[in-house]
């Protein structure tokens, strides 16, 4: 990858410019974040660099891992509209309004719900060419707004963390990033307030961000951790309560670790459960919605069979 090489080369420059290797990270924000710089720093001051970026490299594959995760469970929802709205443009195109032709030479008066159906095969039909551009324009235009406007990834945020079962997989998701990387980062030396600067960002959740930096700034001012995250209301009691043994044993970092294990692990069986949950729940919306549209283009014939 040329992208990288120049990378690459542009930090080897720098490293044997005399620059520090962290320095050197710095130069490229783009690629490496707050949280890359700091264990990096702390790691050649500590001269256990070669740990540091072991223990890195093992926290990005468990954040990636849960992220992809993420997306796999997101995608079941997201898959079943678009395979649901392929379907019922197909019907209402191609198949309704051969019905209709044929209620036609009947004559007779059509059911309510019939008449629903054909009204909206008829819009598909005379309005094909404005709904499927406005369709996939506007989804289009709602991912590139929520990827470029702070004020709707705010908003995003907030909701996704109250939507029904997704939300509680959010927010185990999101506490188990906040924690990793406050275990990994502790565990390297950097200093509380230090720390707590990067995992706001870390945690991936604007929520969370907020309150980290609410929890940084009562930290700098002498309050304990356990008492800040308290007071957040963001975190589970389990999650303040361990934090509270890790403070009081002096084993901080461990007992992070330890939570962020838990919620990896609770996020990998709500993904196993929603999954499994998501394949007959696809059948039973599409099986109702084609059912459906099938019973309401049907109900005219079994009229005139009862009428005969």
């Amino acid at each position: 990858n040329p992208a990288v090489a120049r990378l690459l080369m542009g930090i080897k420059t720098d490293v044997e410019t005399g620059s520090s290797l962290a320095s050197a990270f710095r130069k490229y924000p783009l690629h490496f974040d707050a949280l890359y710089c700091n264990l990096v720093a702390a790691g050649e001051q500590a001269g256990i660099l070669e740990t540091l970026l072991e223990r890195l490299a093992t926290y990005k594959e468990k954040i990636l891992g849960i992220k992809s995760k993420i997306k796999s469970a997101l995608f079941y929802p997201i898959a079943i509209v678009v395979v649901a709205f392929i379907i019922t443009a197909v019907i209402m195109i191609f198949v309704i309004p051969a019905f209709k032709e044929v209620f036609t030479s009947f004559g007779a008066d059509l059911p309510a719900p019939t008449l629903v159906v054909m009204g909206i095969s008829n819009f598909f039909v005379n309005y094909w060419y404005i709904i499927f551009p406005a369709v996939i324009g506007g989804v289009w235009g709602f991912f590139e707004l929520w990827k470029r406007s702070v004020p709707v990834q705010v908003y995003m945020d907030r909701l996704m963390l109250k939507v029904p079962i997704f939300g509680d997989l959010i927010k185990k998701s999101t506490i188990a990033r906040w924690t990793r990387t406050l275990s990994i980062m502790f565990a390297a030396g950097v200093p509380l307030v230090e720390a707590l600067d990067s995992v706001g960002g870390a945690s991936g959740n604007y929520v969370y961000a907020v309150a980290t930096k609410e929890i940084q700034r009562k930290v700098s001012t002498g309050t304990s951790l356990t008492a800040s995250m308290q007071e957040s209301n963001v975190f589970p009691n389990m999650v303040v309560q361990m934090v509270s043994i890790g403070e009081e044993s002096g084993a901080l970092d461990a007992m992070l670790g330890k939570v962020a294990d838990f919620f990896e692990a609770e996020v990998d069986d709500a993904v196993d459960a929603l999954t499994s949950l998501m394949e007959p729940m696809i059948m039973v919306v599409l099986g109702v919605l084609i059912g459906g549209m099938v019973i309401a283009m049907y109900l005219p014939i079994f009229k005139i069979g009862q009428a005969v």
